[in-house]
């Protein structure tokens, strides 16, 4: 379960495109920000992706990704020209292949062979036509979907949804959000060749004009219990009160929402079904998603800028910023699902799994103070776009450090408050917990 948003200039407080996303994924799936720099390749040359091996191209892009530690791919990212990409996944009546390329995969990819929007769409489908979509999604669970994307440069923005071989296209003005449902109807710009006909050999639809693209290819019951309408509904509920006021910090205030399509609040301890859009991990087989990692890029054309949180939660965590040409800080070895101190995610994670014994509670004992520390960084941040790789790269270090630093306070703030979790939630998290190998470093209290 993930959320992507994406507001154009017509929506943004000063004309510029700016995307986010959520990453929701296993609660031990440790997310990791990596980039890479623009490269040459001999004609013959080839690139092994998570499954499958495909014909490397001549020359890509720099890259800025987060990603399961795991996947060759990524769920969300940029690359040198200010295209941002973002996946979700989609259920679909369409059949699962067991092999190909994941939609992680066809998002690197993408990012590493288009210079804009458009072009990443074409990159998408022309790879989906040539070696299809498919594999294993899942870490310790196997889990099969298809993909939605939102592609967003400075100049123009595109949400791409498939099902199977299938696509469908749209160009976005405004503001748009996708959360693991089909959003495109009956209103796409571009489509694959076949996608109104297959509905139709399949029953689903009786013609063309009765043609529509989210009610003929989705699967019923994960889409249902995804609660893909309701996450989606919540998100441009809050982008519309907002529009032609957007910001940044805006951006980051939707990915740590934990309110209803109704506007009520909901715990993060509340349940076992149901999602928000900053996820938490409950009681199973449901919900058992967690947001990560979380990524806003404010895309202008002069000088694209990049927030992440690299950890977890983004309601307790905070975002820093980072540049596509510049170098990121010292983040620790490549993150695994057990727990590892050398690494971000992890020692965040000392936090994060403390919040959840008393989420809103303890989440209040530290957040005004997460929200000034963020305020600076944003500002520092605008104030430092244009000068040179080297001060953007030591920026980026400071951030970082300063953030962790006010972690490891908030750390013993949460330890030192009176908490009570409920029994069912501390249950599932105990479980997830013995997996990690992190019972051991102070996150199951008494």
């Amino acid at each position: 379960m993930c959320d992507t948003i994406v507001a154009t200039g017509e929506a943004t407080k000063d004309g510029v495109t700016i995307f986010a996303k959520n990453s929701d994924r296993e609660p031990n799936e440790a997310h990791h920000i990596v980039n890479f720099p623009t490269a040459d390749y001999e004609a013959d040359s080839r690139v092994k992706c998570t499954y499958i091996e495909i014909p490397q191209a001549k020359h890509t892009f720099a890259v800025l990704l987060a990603k399961p530690f795991w996947i060759w791919g990524a769920e969300m990212g940029a690359n040198e020209h200010g295209l941002a990409i973002g996946n979700e996944a989609l259920f679909t009546k369409v059949p699962y292949a067991k092999n190909g390329l994941l939609g992680m995969d066809l998002l690197r990819l993408a990012l590493e062979r288009a210079a804009t929007a458009r072009e990443g769409v074409q990159v998408i489908t022309d790879l989906m036509a040539q070696f299809g979509q498919g594999g294993n999604h899942g870490l310790a669970h196997e889990t099969y979907y298809h993909n939605s994307y939102i592609l967003a440069d400075p100049h123009d923005a595109w949400v791409l949804e498939t099902a199977g071989p299938h696509w469908a296209a749209k160009q976005i003005k405004g503001i748009y959000s996708i959360s693991n449902g089909i959003t495109i109807e009956n209103d796409f710009d571009l489509a694959s060749p076949e996608l109104v006909s297959y509905a139709v050999k399949k029953g689903w639809c009786k013609n063309e004009s009765d043609f529509n693209f989210a009610r003929c290819y989705s699967d019923f019951i994960f889409t249902r219990f995804s609660d893909c309408r309701k996450r989606r509904t919540r998100s441009m509920d809050l982008l519309s009160s907002q529009r032609g006021k957007i910001t940044v910090k805006t951006m980051m205030n939707v990915l740590r929402d934990h309110g209803q399509a109704d506007g009520s609040q909901r715990a993060a301890d509340d349940g076992i079904t149901g999602a928000d859009i900053c996820m938490h991990a409950g009681f199973g087989p449901i919900r058992i998603s967690q947001t990560v990692g979380s990524m806003v890029s404010y895309l202008d054309a002069q000088a694209p800028l990049h927030f992440v949180t690299g950890t977890a939660a983004p309601c307790t965590s905070i975002f820093k910023p980072v540049w596509v040409d510049a170098s990121l800080p010292d983040l620790g070895p490549a993150p695994v699902q057990t727990f590892n101190p050398a690494t971000l995610f992890w020692r965040h994670e000392l936090l994060h799994r403390s919040v959840l014994h008393d989420h809103e509670n303890l989440v209040n004992t530290f957040s005004s103070d997460r929200d000034q520390l963020e305020h600076e960084f944003i500002v520092n941040a605008f104030a430092a776009r244009t000068k040179d790789a080297a001060s953007r790269a030591q920026l980026s270090a400071d951030c970082f450090a300063r953030a962790e630093a006010a972690e490891a306070e908030w750390l013993k703030r949460v330890k030192s408050t009176p908490s009570k979790q409920k029994w069912l939630h501390a249950t599932i998290w105990n479980r997830i917990n013995r997996r990690a190998n992190i019972l051991d470093h102070g996150v199951e209290r008494e």
